[in-house]
Formats: structure tokens, C-alpha cells, sequence
């Protein structure tokens, strides 16, 4: 993470957090991909009064009130967490994530707020602080969980592996790995997707769904494409939230059939995802899902991209 010189007193500064893949298939909660391409940006100006304002909240359907939206309530948090209370700041986000889409737009406008609002303390928290006030905010507008966060932040591939001390583990991003982002035109909330999630989970899932976490790990960390791909096999959440995601069934078969590594849902959805090892191969992918999904009479938005290694950065001025 990018940040500015400790005792640099500022004005102004804009911080930029990537989308982001929760879950990451058999990863619930625990597994989070950042993304290259959009993102959530944050502009942090020094206000006269003390507290955080929004001024321009990004999208017509969000709040301005700072105790409701993503970026004021980090913000927030960053300053009682750097005891600047008496701070003032004003803030203006721009949404380049879509609302609702299981792309990690509440988790960028969280880090990316807290990114802005620590580059103009006298002396910037670490970034372990910057997570921190982002999950307060996530916690109130998505639920507590870490895997959008954490790579918001910090980039590249995650493993929480506890939330209760906070510890997180980055995972190397296996080279030529490409992401497909298929997000067809159909509203899906993060509450609606986390509702159908089972309460009691068979030892079968339990050993298969730790199984493949492993799996994922160990690819990553030898760069075994084929067997990062094989190990995004999700049988807890996925086949829970497919039935709300008409069309996913077909795109997915479309994927894999047209040479995909793995396909899953990203996040709690509507957007899923899946992996290739070539542009080439993800371009061919991302298109046999389209089809999929125009089969099933839903029109979607198609992105290749690759894993954002970077996080959080943070632009002053």
C-alpha cells in the first residue's frame, strides 16, 4: 500500500481502492482476490469543523450521512483510532464499482475512505489499522468479514486467518493467471445472499470445502494453475446462492467448456467469475458466458482483467 510520508501535513489527498473477489470459491470469509481495472476512489479534504462529511456520496442511491456510508464511517474510525477527533474532513467519492454486485464496492469505499483520511493525519496509521477501520464500516453496511478488505488494502490474494486476533496472510498470485468478471443485469443485495447460507454444514463439506482451501494455497504458492483452477470447486455457498442467480448454471458449464480453470460466484454475487491462463483463453471464456446468460434472457457486463497486486493507493495534493 502507497502512502504518504509520516508528519507531512496536508490539505488534501485522494486514495484508490481495486475491486475485489470474496470467497474466492470454497473460500467463505476466509479467501479474497483484488482485482486490476475499477475501483472506489475517496477525495479527503480538511474541514473547519470536527467529524466527517460527505459531500458527494458517489452514486444517487447511497447515503451522504457518515455514520451510513462506507468511506465516512472508515474515516471515522481512522481518526479516534489516531485519537484526531478533533479532525475536520470532507469527502467526495466516485464510485467505479457497481452497487450490489458482489464485486467488494461497499469494502473499496471503506478502504479507499480510510486511505484518505489517514494520509492527512500528522503521523499515518499502519496499514493492520487502516483494515481495521475498514471492517467497522463493512460491518455495518455488509457484515463482518474480511475478504474484500483485506485485498482492497493490501493487495493480491488473502487468507483471514483469524479475525479474533487479526491475522492475514498473503498469498502469492500464481503468474498468467487472468480473471473473467461476468456481472449480468440482475440485483442480488450482500444481506440476500449471506441469508440462504446454511447454519449446519455436513463433516463431508467441511473436510471437502478445507480440502480445496489447501488446495488453493498450495497452488498459489507453486503456481499450479490447473490445480488453483480445480480447487475453485465451492460446495457450501455456491449451490446455495445459485438458485438466486438465474443463468449462473449455463454460464458456468459455458465457461469451463470453453477452457476456464474454475468458475464460481464472486462474492454473494450477481457477478461471477472465472479464471484462465492466457488473455486469449479468458476473452474466449468471458463471451461463452455472455452467451449464457443472453440465452437466459439477461443482459451482463463482461471484464478481463488480472489480480491487482498493489491495494490501496493514495494520491496527495
Amino acid at each position: 500500500m502507497k502512502n504518504p510520508d509520516a508528519g507531512t501535513r496536508l490539505h488534501a489527498a485522494e486514495a484508490f481502492a481495486p475491486g475485489s473477489i470474496g470467497n474466492l470459491g470454497p473460500g467463505l470469509d476466509v479467501l479474497g482476490l483484488a482485482v486490476s481495472g475499477i475501483g472506489d476512489a475517496v477525495r479527503a479534504e480538511r474541514g473547519n469543523a470536527p467529524g466527517v462529511v460527505i459531500v458527494d456520496p458517489g452514486h444517487p442511491d447511497l447515503s451522504n450521512d457518515a455514520t451510513t456510508h462506507a468511506s465516512g464511517i472508515a474515516a471515522t474510525a481512522v481518526l479516534r483510532l489516531a485519537g484526531a477527533e478533533d479532525l475536520g474532513l470532507r469527502l467526495w467519492v466516485r464510485k467505479g464499482l457497481p452497487l450490489s454486485a458482489g464485486q467488494g464496492g461497499s469494502a473499496a469505499s471503506a478502504a479507499a475512505g480510510a486511505g484518505a483520511a489517514n494520509a492527512l493525519l500528522d503521523t499515518p496509521l499502519p496499514s493492520i489499522k487502516l483494515i481495521e477501520a475498514a471492517l467497522e464500516a463493512e460491518t455495518v453496511v455488509a457484515g463482518r468479514h474480511l475478504d474484500n478488505v483485506a485485498p482492497s488494502i493490501v493487495g493480491g490474494l488473502v487468507l483471514i486467518r483469524s479475525m479474533d486476533p487479526l491475522d492475514l496472510v498473503s498469498i502469492p498470485v500464481p503468474t498468467g493467471l487472468h480473471v473473467v468478471l461476468v456481472r449480468p443485469e440482475m440485483p442480488l443485495r450482500t444481506a440476500d445472499g449471506r441469508r440462504v447460507l446454511p447454519r449446519v454444514v455436513p463433516l463431508a463439506t467441511t473436510i471437502h470445502q478445507t480440502a480445496q482451501v489447501g488446495a488453493i494455497v498450495a497452488a498459489a504458492t507453486s503456481g499450479d494453475l490447473a490445480l488453483f483452477g480445480r480447487a475453485i470447486d465451492d460446495r457450501l455457498a455456491e449451490p446455495a446462492r445459485a438458485p438466486l442467480l438465474p443463468g449462473f448454471a449455463e454460464a458456468k458449464r459455458a465457461a469451463l467448456d470453453a477452457g476456464a480453470l474454475g468458475c464460481s460466484i464472486s462474492g454473494s454475487g450477481p457477478t461471477a467469475f472465472a479464471l484462465a491462463d492466457s488473455e486469449v483463453v479468458a476473452g474466449r471464456v468471458g463471451e461463452a458466458m455472455r452467451q449464457a446468460y443472453t440465452n437466459a434472457g439477461y443482459a451482463c457486463d463482461v471484464r478481463v482483467t488480472v489480480p491487482d497486486l498493489e491495494g490501496l493507493r493514495v494520491m496527495t495534493g
